[in-house]
């Protein structure tokens, strides 16, 4: 592996996991409950920054194992393996972008017990974000219950909704071994924390005008841009 291919995972890495961060589910929930209970920005930023932290863990745990599986292949396939590990890159960019197509662009994480579904009768559209009316639903704005009912329930909802866009990058970084699955990994944390804060720190502080709703239903075609882009990029620089 060579200089250009490592740099290009690298930042791919990070692209994926810090926009995959400016989606609202990662920041928009944190906002609405600690409005609704009351939080001092501190202690949203810090709930936010502990649910990430559980979002990101589960999501190194399943790129472990795709790290592991990939060892193994690299083993048995040598100089074949890039080619067929950017070959399936670029079909789970092509899958991606069919969902994109067929109007899955928008990827939800639903509050626990809200299940606020969008239709013409609500006035909202699938490909919209709903989630003040899903807290109306849900037991995590309601002052009634302690804090720490809230604050589980984030990080439950934001860690069993595990970043799935970056596990191809895992895929992309084998032939780096460990030491390329450590670095995604920390790439991974930074980016995911990084984004997190940022976007909620800006709605905290009233600059709804930086509001990336509308980025969220073009999720699921912009992933299968940069894994198609991924893919033939390590199939050429590698040979």
């Amino acid at each position: 592996m060579n200089s250009p291919v490592l740099t290009t995972v690298a930042l791919t890495g990070f692209t994926v996991a810090f926009f995959h961060a400016a989606i609202p589910t990662h920041w928009l929930p944190f906002v609405l409950v600690a409005r609704a209970r009351g939080w001092t920005r501190t202690k949203t930023l810090g709930v936010a920054a502990f649910a990430g932290l559980g979002h990101i863990a589960l999501t190194t745990l399943l790129g472990l194992a795709i790290a592991w599986f990939g060892f193994q292949l690299d083993e048995k396939l040598g100089q074949a393996f890039p080619l067929i590990a950017g070959g399936f890159l670029i079909l789970i960019g092509l899958y991606y972008g069919w969902q994109q197509w067929r109007g899955g662009g928008i990827r939800h994480h639903h509050l626990p017990g809200g299940h606020h579904h969008a239709s013409e009768e609500c006035g909202h559209e699938h490909d919209q974000s709903h989630w003040e009316h899903e807290l109306k639903d849900s037991e995590l704005g309601s002052r009634g219950r302690g804090d720490w009912a809230a604050i589980s329930g984030l990080f439950a909802m934001l860690t069993l909704s595990p970043c799935e866009g970056f596990l191809p990058v895992y895929l992309s970084g084998v032939q780096f071994g460990w030491t390329g699955f450590f670095t995604l990994s920390v790439i991974l944390a930074v980016a995911t924390l990084t984004g997190m804060l940022i976007f909620t720190w800006l709605t905290l502080v009233g600059l709804e005008k930086f509001e990336l709703k509308n980025f969220e239903k073009w999720e699921a075609g912009l992933l299968g841009a940069v894994f198609c882009a991924l893919g033939v990029l390590l199939i050429v620089l590698e040979h």
